[in-house]
């Protein structure tokens, strides 16, 4: 994310995040109403340096159940302290005291019945609660505050694209011709790929254009959906944005050049290869909200160089989108893990 563009320049202030896990919060926002009642239980679960996997396999062991059948609205980061919602079935006349995992590292908050498994993306965002540590020049990120809370560049967050970039080496290996047989990490890897092209688009167009400005034809994304529609700038759709009801998107692309327009067909020229193996693979064009606003963004002096930052997100999207338009964060998870590995292997 380094190489991308800045939509307020790049921050002056420098900082630490995830220096420990209460460092960062995040609180999944659940946008399902639990009937009470049926054959799965729902868990609200706080895990604290645990991955999401880590937690379902430990909720399927209990239930009795292969960890495929624990399902999850969302996957969190490790390194943080991070509620998120499960679900497992369990038979209507068998009970499972679930509170049974609860350890240093889990907390069963609540269980709930429901009568259908929780699905991928069916929370409708997160809440953050970020605490930034060294600030060597806490003003600049005051100053940034305001304008922040406009909205940044909808860029997909490193994560997305593994450590050091692996992600889009595997990408170009399988365009390449090389198989990868495991269903999930395909996956993956072919989003990193569509991500990846986004977020050059999205900078390209923070460059030329920043993201108030619109252009004379526009692929308009609804608000609340996936569905988008092509259509000249005009008055209606002037006040249409104004309002909220649409959005000024940006490409996932793939097969084919339905949904785009002519200046994103132009930069899509240094991409053309990758493209076009997208599409081979069956996956058509779809749109992504080009600007992310920060819902509620609050700032918090804690000391001369410590900041704590609030604010909420709706989901698919990355609190880090955030952070490079306030501070250079680095992360210091990463010196922890650095460390766990020079322990183990002097062990």
């Amino acid at each position: 994310m380094k190489q991308l563009n800045y939509l307020y320049g790049q921050p002056l202030s420098r900082g630490d995040f995830k220096t420990s896990a209460e460092d960062f919060m995040v609180d999944e926002i659940l946008d399902v109403p639990l009937t009470g009642e049926g054959e799965h239980v729902c868990l609200q679960v706080i895990k604290k340096g645990e991955n999401t996997q880590f937690v379902a396999k430990q909720i399927a062991k209990l239930a009795g159940v292969v960890p495929r059948e624990v399902s999850y609205a969302g996957l969190k980061d490790r390194h943080g302290v991070c509620s998120q919602w499960f679900s497992v079935p369990v038979a209507i006349k068998k009970h499972i005291d679930f509170s049974a995992l609860n350890s240093d590292s889990i907390f069963v908050v609540k269980q709930v019945r429901h009568n259908r498994k929780l699905r991928t993306g069916c929370h409708s965002g997160n809440h953050f609660k970020i605490v930034l540590r060294n600030v060597d020049m806490p003003l600049d990120i005051l100053s940034r505050i305001n304008a922040v809370r406009q909205g940044v560049p909808n860029y997909f967050g490193e994560q997305r694209f593994g450590h050091d970039g692996y992600n889009l080496e595997m990408a170009e290996r399988l365009f390449a011709g090389e198989q990868i047989r495991d269903k999930k990490l395909r996956g993956i890897v072919i989003s990193a790929a569509r991500s990846h092209i986004f977020n050059q688009l999205v900078s390209l167009r923070v460059a030329e254009h920043g993201l108030a400005k619109t252009w004379h034809r526009e692929v308009f994304l609804l608000s609340g959906s996936n569905a988008f529609f092509e259509d000249d700038i005009s008055d209606e759709t002037i006040a249409r944005l104004s309002s909220g009801d649409i959005m000024l998107s940006a490409p996932l692309v793939g097969k084919g050049e339905k949904g785009l327009v002519a200046q994103e067909r132009q930069w899509l020229e240094s991409y053309s290869a990758w493209q076009q193996s997208l599409g081979q693979l069956g996956l058509k064009t779809e749109r992504r909200a080009l600007r992310l606003i920060p819902n509620q963004l609050q700032v918090e002096t804690i000391d001369s160089n410590t900041i704590q930052l609030s604010f909420s997100l709706p989901k698919g999207t990355f609190a880090t989108a955030v952070l490079r338009e306030l501070v250079q964060h680095r992360d210091a998870s990463k010196d922890n893990f650095n460390q766990e590995v020079v322990d183990a292997n002097s062990a």
